[in-house]
């Protein structure tokens, strides 16, 4: 555990990206079997402990030490993690054994949910300040060391002459320790085979499109699609040779999700994988992704949701068809292929995502601005810009740049108040990063402030520290590690917020819940009494009114 923790500590100290990678090859290339293939595993995210969860690890801080010194100490480092591993106050004459990765996953995977607070707490007694604070980290799910899947991916192929393109293409196949991926990138054993008869294939991502991209390319080299809001899947489905079938569904990530979608799953009546958009689709048309939000992450529906919400796939892709991998063929064979097949199976569940005419990037911008008038029909408001896919695009795994560009409606945008504040994670414990916001509207004596939306990213670091000055100059009361700062019409910090969209909401007092809210600039310029009124943000909401449940 102790090489692990070290590993995790430079990771989340080193800001270059090929340094990082260095880093984990090191690591795999020095670390024996099964150890290494468990950091790739809690790299990756592929780990997850049912009964280890953070309120675990609360309690048994606090049965240690005095709680109100662990709620000032918590607010004031802002990482549950490191604050613990800090204060864990270990007996002196506790037996300094620091246990191996894989003897803590093992436990964190099979104690019994009374067992385990004992031994983490015989765990974190044998570990020091660093390895307590990779464990914890371990545990709470939340690595953030900076380095995603495909850096971890690309290390490991740094151990052979295998490229990261080919990891992704056998990585869903695979499980953790992973020694079968080891023993081929090192020359020692075959090429992994998944034996699932409906694998998940690694899914091509796109880049967003800058006007200095969009200078460099050349319009006939590419088609255009709508951008869905839905999620994007991938449908499997093959017979078994015995007269029966198999059919999945997969999110982007490869997580199945067929057991909340059922009613899909049955429609999946072809020997192949489908790219496309799950949507929402009553009387012929898509509903906004809030629908759709009402079918996903359930391990069950029932009959009254199969008929109220509808699955449908929007599909623009095919990546295999009886038997024949397409992934090589360019973009237009397999879009031959992919209509021919929807019009074959004739499925209410299964369309084709239609093709957006243009001539120029000026005219496809004008479409991404207007999609009404540019075929979407009744479907605009489930739009959220274009796709552009060269011509002769292979279907590649990852996010190479250049096959595949999206081109994203501007973002809705409100001037909001800043309401309450709280501290960040990792890199920025020490800074109030996590910011409250909200809009004016009637009250029963005059105007006050309902909270619309909360953000984290958007801002640069220099803007950082100028709110975070403001968030400690401008504390007027504070609820755990929450401040609460001056908000009155005269006096306050005016965010500009960017937003994608509006859901209604019953669970927040403005009755709107804002998507992927974003800080777009500081308004030190405006006074707080004159940002925006509810009433702007429920005009946004009107065309969802008539569509919505």
């Amino acid at each position: 555990m102790n090489r692990f923790a070290a590993l995790l500590d430079r990771l989340a100290f080193e800001a270059g990206r090929n340094a990082k990678v260095r880093l984990m090859a090191d690591y795999f290339r020095t670390t024996p079997d099964p150890e290494r293939g468990l950091a790739l595993a809690a790299l990756t995210g592929a780990l997850s402990f049912a009964n280890a969860k953070p309120a675990l690890v609360r309690t048994l801080i606090m049965e240690r030490t005095d709680p109100t010194l662990f709620a000032m100490s918590y607010d004031y480092v802002g990482d549950l993690s490191e604050t613990v591993a800090l204060m864990w106050p270990a007996p002196e004459d506790a037996a300094r054994h620091a246990p191996l990765l894989s003897e803590i996953v093992e436990g964190l995977a099979t104690l019994p949910k009374h067992a385990l607070p004992g031994r983490l707490a015989d765990w974190l007694d044998g570990l020091g300040e660093t390895g307590r604070w990779a464990l914890l980290k371990l545990i709470t799910g939340s690595l953030r060391v900076g380095a995603s899947a495909r850096l971890a991916k690309t290390a490991v192929a740094m151990l052979g002459t295998v490229a990261p393109d080919d990891i992704e293409l056998v990585w869903p196949g695979l499980k953790p320790p992973y020694a079968e991926l080891f023993a081929w990138v090192e020359g020692r054993g075959p090429r992994p085979e998944s034996t699932n008869p409906v694998p998940f294939r690694p899914v091509m991502l796109a880049h967003p499109v800058e006007d200095a991209d969009l200078a460099a390319l050349v319009p006939t080299d590419f088609i255009a699609e709508w951008k869905w809001d839905g999620i994007r899947v991938q449908a499997v489905a093959a017979g078994d040779g015995a007269g029966g079938r198999h059919a999945a569904l997969y999110s982007r990530t490869g997580e199945d999700i067929s057991a909340a979608f059922p009613d899909l799953v049955a429609a999946l009546d072809f020997d192949g994988a489908l790219d496309g958009e799950l949507l929402v689709v009553r009387d012929g048309r898509v509903e906004p992704f809030n629908i759709l939000q009402q079918r996903l992450n359930r391990k069950a529906v029932t009959p009254k949701m199969l008929a109220e919400f509808p699955a449908h796939i929007r599909a623009y892709d095919l990546l295999a068809l009886d038997g024949a991998d397409l992934r090589d063929l360019p973009f237009t064979a397999r879009r031959a292929r992919l209509e021919a097949l929807v019009t074959r199976l004739g499925s209410a569940r299964i369309d084709l995502s239609p093709l957006v005419p243009f001539a120029d990037f000026e005219g496809l911008a004008a479409a991404r601005r207007d999609p009404s008038a540019a075929g979407a029909g009744p479907d605009a408001a489930a739009v959220e810009g274009v796709m552009m896919k060269r011509t002769d695009s292979l279907y590649l795994p990852g996010r190479p740049k250049g096959p595949w560009w999206k081109w994203k409606r501007d973002p809705h945008t409100v001037d909001a108040v800043l309401m309450y504040a709280q501290r960040g994670h990792g890199k920025r414990s020490s800074f109030y990063s996590d910011y409250t916001f909200g809009v004016w509207t009637a009250g029963p004596e005059g105007d006050v402030l309902v909270p619309v939306g909360k953000a984290y990213f958007g801002f640069t670091d220099a803007e950082l520290k100028q709110i975070d000055a403001f968030v400690r100059q401008s504390t007027v009361n504070r609820f755990g590690p929450v401040r609460e700062v001056v908000h009155e019409k005269d006096a306050g910090l005016v965010l500009e917020v960017a937003f994608e969209g509006l859901a209604r909401s019953g669970r927040h007092r403005s009755g709107v819940a804002m998507r992927f809210p974003r800080i777009a600039r500081l308004r030190w310029d405006k006074p707080p009494g004159e940002a925006d009124r509810l009433e702007t943000l429920e005009a946004l909401l009107a065309p969802a009114k008539a569509s919505g449940p």
